[in-house]
């Protein structure tokens, strides 16, 4: 019996039924009535187990008392309570193997109670990571809804600076039809003021031909009419188409006034011009004077060079068909007067600007060319060139670095010393006919121009042999017109 004590409380069978008893109270009202079922028939097994060892170890106790012992507390306590409320059926299995199985259910139970809590503790992790997720969930949740709205704002706003784009390109469209349709009213009247101009210049040549012509037969007249009939037949013997003057000559007084003025808009119009391209490259305003003076004195070079080659190229075709009552060099002449756009200006352009490529004098970006002002250098040699056929010719005034100032010569730019008697540069070039100044060109005078000249020329790499004009080093500023100062001496 002693034993089978022992075994009962080293099993701890009760404390087994109490835990249990516990748990399920705890999880009574989580699990599903199918599990509270189970866990109820668990505790009345393991219930009845442990009543079938106590009614063993009460056997064994009533044997050891003998035949009456414990016959009282029977028939007082475990017959009334055997009546009125239980009823144990004959066990079949020992109690040895009876142990071995409550042993067996602590040890699942225990495993059941280490799985439930690792499960317990999954789920809270796993939970705690849902919660997180779900909480980041609803942080992009947000970012997105924050990033749709920003993105209808933008496109709200692109659609109306779209809009005003649109509304300012209509009207920018507008304008330049309307300065398009201008600039053809204004091309318009310009070709017609041009018309104008050279119907102009054409009846002042016919009316200076007439007059020439009237002349002639006036004096013609007068000496048919005179007593001696010596002269009469003398004059009538000899050719009188020898005195006729040829085209040239008759309108040599209109084009004299034509070209003066034409060189005065060429200072005027056409060098700003060319002065303008030039300062978007070259922030040195002297320096772009410089290059622009350098330009007219190497075109008019150009154009005399051209029109001996031209007029000596003239001379050699007319001269074995010429017949005429006219001197051959008037014919030739007239020629080149008449057939002036023969003139290859393309070519002295070149030249001009090869030569200014090779001045030392005058510095250029390495980004663009002086074909930048090829313009202005096409308009310079055409004048000159028209000038050269002239009788007399015009040309252009001597110069150098550091001459004495001349008032004949030049006017003085505002920016000049006044009491200054050396020119530190050249403006623009005077036009001469013979020794006569037609046209007064523009100089700055300041003190210390000799020794600036010289110091500029000190270096014998950039000594340069030929014409003077082009060892010229000059700057300019905007003064006014030489045409218009030099009007009152056309």
């Amino acid at each position: 019996m002693a034993d089978s004590l022992r075994r009962l409380v080293n099993t701890s069978s009760f404390s087994v039924l109490q835990d249990k008893l516990e748990s399920w109270y705890k999880d009574y009202h989580v699990i599903s009535c199918d599990q509270n079922m189970h866990k109820c028939c668990e505790l009345v097994e393991l219930t009845s187990k442990i009543q079938g060892q106590l009614f063993n170890i009460l056997n064994l106790t009533a044997r050891e008392g003998g035949h009456y012992a414990g016959v009282d507390v029977l028939k007082s306590r475990l017959l009334p309570w055997l009546g009125t409320c239980f009823s144990m059926p004959t066990s079949s299995v020992t109690n040895d193997t009876s142990l071995n199985l409550i042993q067996e259910s602590v040890e699942k139970e225990r495993k059941i109670r280490e799985m439930s809590a690792s499960h317990d503790n999954d789920m809270q992790k796993i939970e705690s990571q849902l919660n997180t997720t779900r909480l980041q969930l609803d942080s992009v949740k947000q970012e997105l809804e924050d990033t749709h709205q920003q993105l209808d704002n933008t496109k709200s706003m692109s659609a109306t600076t779209l809009l005003a784009t649109e509304d300012e390109i209509l009207q920018l469209k507008a304008e330049l039809r309307a300065a398009h349709d201008q600039l053809e009213i204004y091309k318009r009247k310009l070709d017609v003021l041009n018309e104008y101009e050279r119907q102009v210049g054409v009846l002042k040549d016919e009316v200076s031909f007439l007059t020439t012509e009237k002349s002639m037969l006036q004096e013609r007249l007068v000496r048919s009419r005179s007593p001696s009939p010596l002269p009469r037949r003398s004059r009538a013997s000899s050719p009188l188409r020898t005195e006729s003057p040829t085209r040239a000559q008759l309108t040599n007084s209109s084009r004299h006034s034509r070209l003066v003025s034409r060189f005065s808009d060429l200072y005027a119009v056409e060098r700003l011009e060319a002065q303008s391209l030039l300062r978007r490259y070259i922030d040195d305003l002297e320096m772009v004077q410089r290059i622009i003076f350098i330009a007219t004195v190497e075109a008019f070079q150009a154009a005399k060079l051209a029109y001996r080659q031209f007029k000596l190229r003239v001379r050699m075709t007319l001269s074995p068909s010429h017949q005429g009552p006219e001197a051959l060099e008037d014919a030739v002449v007239d020629y080149i007067v008449r057939n002036l756009d023969l003139y290859d200006v393309q070519a002295s352009v070149n030249d001009v600007i090869n030569t200014m490529n090779l001045n030392p004098r005058i510095s250029f970006p390495p980004e663009v060319d002086f074909v930048l002002i090829s313009k202005f250098i096409r308009e310079a040699c055409r004048v000159a060139f028209s000038m050269q056929t002239l009788d007399p010719p015009l040309d252009l005034a001597f110069t150098s670095d550091g001459e004495l100032y001349s008032d004949n010569k030049y006017h003085r730019s505002y920016d000049s010393e006044y009491t200054a008697p050396l020119v530190a540069y050249h403006v623009w070039p005077a036009v001469v006919e013979g020794d006569a100044v037609i046209v007064k060109g523009e100089a700055v005078t300041r003190r210390g121009a000799l020794w600036r000249s010289r110091s500029r020329s000190s270096s014998p790499v950039r000594s340069r042999n030929g014409s003077p004009t082009r060892t010229l080093g000059f700057s300019g500023s905007r003064s006014s017109s030489p045409g218009r100062r030099s009007a009152n001496r056309l």
